[in-house]
């Protein structure tokens, strides 16, 4: 099993950068099949979080209010956004004309399962487990 964990500075460049982590601890992992999926979801777990989970007091919560985690099982590979908010995801219905909007549709239809739980002190983890099965090694 195996764990990597990366602080995140809240900024809308964290996606590319996040994607970076993915791609390079999971060919660590040897596991390289599973990296365009993950990186997808890691991408849109990180944007949410900047986007929705981060306001004016996020200020106070350091140089890291996002942490990425990656979690190594048996079966699959656990991606987890942790976030200063203890507000729920929200998936939404997107109009086919927006540019937006599908961000947790997508993680869901790239993940096994999905789901968020409350991290104390506050804030939130958002989650998301993607089957090692699907990875073409």
């Amino acid at each position: 099993m195996g764990f990597a964990a990366c602080g995140l500075d809240g900024n809308l460049r964290n996606a590319p950068q996040a994607r970076r982590f993915v791609a390079a601890t999971l060919g660590g992992w040897a596991l390289p099949g599973l990296v365009p999926d993950a990186a997808l979801v890691v991408s849109e777990l990180v944007t949410n979080a900047v986007q929705h989970a981060l306001g004016p007091a996020s200020a106070d919560h350091g140089d890291y209010p996002l942490w990425l985690g990656l979690f190594l099982h048996t079966d699959d590979v656990v991606c987890a956004v942790t976030d200063p908010s203890s507000r729920p995801p929200c998936p939404r219905e997107a109009p086919d004309c927006a540019l937006g909007g599908r961000g947790l549709a997508l993680v869901g239809a790239l993940s096994e399962s999905w789901s968020w739980s409350l991290t104390p002190p506050r804030g939130k983890t958002v989650w998301a487990a993607l089957s090692r099965k699907s990875s073409f090694n």
